[in-house]
């Protein structure tokens, strides 16, 4: 049987799979040549990441298919019901790349409370004709410890994050419309652990009592976070959007930044990729990367065998 992973996946991935006697393509084929390429081939198992869209076109035009397999979390790139309808096993890698988007997370929010997002650009720049100013200009740094985070959407990935925040001495307060405690093990290197309870309050409050948010969420009609949203916080609050382009409401966001009431916002996905607004892009308050949440060699090669023993298992 053939396994097309047409967004790439790890070795450890391609290794599992043809040590069970299945043959893996790695060729990256074109959206609008899939259909074909897809029973020309006979493939079985068509594996995507976030640019190869699974619509039904390929769903009802490829009889050979038996599994569509997202390396990931969110599934909005595949329509899941309808292929699920159609006798289609849909499958994907929910927790194997929590940590890495909760460190990205974090990169990010260290970043922004001591302006490196600013200063790595301005170095190079001005750094030997304006070290002072620089210094000055960066000289309003804040810690993260003893602040609170606020979470929404407390699952895995907000969890993952959640017990980095915990870890650096910060209080976290969540919300999540499906979850209304969670119980967070912080494992440490000498195998020790800490337990904490935490228990969801109310969207609302979150917003007031948050000093920075982190966004968990999968993608949705309307905005999460919008201008009624960003009035509820607090002054110089900072924002983190590693979900997904389109739940934080980017012209609000820039007002927003305008207006004082959020000094700083990192944006890892964006409504409009892979071509950001050029506001969002030669904003200074703003740390952006381009869709790296899952991009570390620890969460890819986990990605890999998590879908390698879930074909596995369904195909035998």
């Amino acid at each position: 049987m053939k396994v097309l992973a047409n967004d790439g996946i790890a070795q450890s991935g391609v290794t599992a799979l043809e040590n069970a006697g299945y043959e893996v393509i790695l060729t990256t084929v074109a959206q609008n040549q899939l259909v074909d390429y897809i029973n020309k081939n006979e493939i079985t198992v068509l594996l995507v990441r976030s640019a190869t869209k699974v619509r039904t076109d390929i769903i009802d035009g490829c009889p050979s298919l038996k599994i569509i397999g997202r390396g990931g979390v969110g599934m909005d790139n595949i329509d899941v019901e309808y292929a699920r309808e159609k006798g289609l096993k849909v499958i994907n890698t929910p927790a194997a790349s929590s940590h890495s988007v909760a460190e990205l997370v974090f990169g990010h929010l260290f970043g922004m409370a001591r302006f490196l997002h600013n200063t790595n650009r301005d170095m190079p720049l001005e750094g030997d004709t304006n070290f002072k100013g620089l210094k000055k200009a960066a000289a309003k740094g804040v810690e993260l410890k003893g602040k609170t985070l606020g979470v929404l959407g407390i699952g895995r990935i907000g969890q993952a994050t959640a017990k980095v925040a915990l870890a650096n001495g910060m209080k976290v307060v969540a919300f999540d419309p499906f979850i209304e405690d969670v119980n967070l093990e912080l494992e440490f290197f000498d195998g020790q652990t800490v337990n904490f309870d935490i228990k969801t309050i109310s969207k609302e409050e979150v917003l007031k009592q948050a000093d920075f948010i982190t966004l968990h969420v999968p993608a949705q009609k309307e905005y999460v976070i919008g201008k009624e949203e960003f009035d509820m916080m607090k002054e110089g609050v900072i924002l983190v959007n590693a979900a997904r382009g389109g739940v934080v409401d980017e012209v609000a966001l820039v007002n927003a930044i305008e207006q004082g009431k959020v000094s700083n916002a990192a944006l890892d996905v964006f409504e409009n990729e892979p071509t950001p607004e050029m506001q969002l892009l030669m904003n200074p308050a703003l740390s952006l990367s381009p869709h790296i949440g899952a991009a570390t060699g620890e969460a890819q090669d986990r990605i890999g065998m998590e879908l390698a023993e879930q074909i596995i298992s369904i195909l035998g």
